[in-house]
C-alpha cells in the first residue's frame, strides 16, 4: 500500500513535469508548444503550430497513461507513460541538433532550455515511479487450498472410500473373539506290554 502510494505520487509529480515543459523554453527561447509534434518526423522549421499539434500531444497521451495506471495500479501503463515522454523528448533533440548543426547550454537564455529539463527530469520521475509502485496484489488461487470438508450429519452412512467399522477390529475393542480358545487334552498311548500285565477283568 504505501508502495502504490509513493509511486503514485512520483508518477503524477512526473506527468505534471512533462505536460508543463512546452510551456517553457526548449531552445533559444523558443517554448516546446512552438514545435509541430510532425516536424519530429519530417525535420525542424519555423513554422508556428496549434498548441494541440505541437510536441504538447504525446505528453498530454503520457498524462492519460499515468492517470489509468494510478487508477489501476498498473506499473506496465506508467512505465510506458515514461518511455512516451524520453522518446519524444530524445527525438526531438535529435531533430533540433540536426537543425542547429548541435545543441549548445547557455545561462543567457540560448540553447537548451528548463523545458527540456523539465520533459527529461518528468519521464524519469514517471520511471522511477513504476518501479516503486508493488501493482495490484493477486488473490490467493482456488487450487492452492483444498476445499472445506462439510460436517456429516451423524444420521448418514459411511461415505464412499470410507473404512467400514465391522471390518476394523479398533472399532470395536471390546468385541469377543469369534472363536474359543483351543484347549489341548492328554491322549493316552496304547502299550501292549502294559495290557499283558494288566488284563482287563473278566478276560
Amino acid at each position: 500500500m504505501i508502495r502504490n502510494l509513493a509511486g503514485s505520487v512520483l508518477a503524477l509529480a512526473g506527468a505534471t513535469a512533462a505536460v508543463w515543459s512546452p510551456f517553457r523554453a526548449w531552445y533559444d527561447g523558443r517554448h516546446g508548444r512552438d514545435y509541430a509534434i510532425d516536424e519530429l518526423f519530417t525535420g525542424i522549421t519555423d513554422a508556428r503550430p496549434e498548441v494541440i499539434g505541437s510536441v504538447l500531444a504525446p505528453f498530454l497521451f503520457a498524462a492519460l497513461l499515468t492517470l489509468l495506471g494510478v487508477l489501476l495500479r498498473s506499473r506496465l501503463l506508467v512505465a510506458f507513460a515514461g518511455l512516451v515522454v524520453l522518446g519524444f523528448t530524445v527525438l526531438w533533440m535529435v531533430r533540433v541538433g540536426q537543425a542547429e548543426g548541435g545543441l549548445t547550454v547557455g545561462g543567457d537564455g540560448a540553447g537548451l532550455g528548463d523545458g527540456v529539463a523539465n520533459a527529461l527530469g518528468g519521464g524519469v520521475l514517471l520511471l522511477i515511479g513504476a518501479l516503486v509502485m508493488s501493482g495490484r496484489s493477486r488473490a490467493p488461487h482456488r487450487g492452492d487450498r483444498p476445499p472445506p470438508r462439510s460436517p456429516r450429519p451423524p444420521s448418514d452412512g459411511p461415505r464412499p472410500g470410507d473404512p467400514d467399522p465391522r471390518e476394523d477390529p479398533r472399532a470395536h475393542p471390546q468385541a469377543p473373539a469369534p472363536y474359543a480358545a483351543t484347549q489341548t487334552y492328554d491322549v493316552p498311548v496304547w502299550d501292549p506290554d502294559r495290557e499283558r500285565r494288566n488284563p482287563p477283568p473278566g478276560s
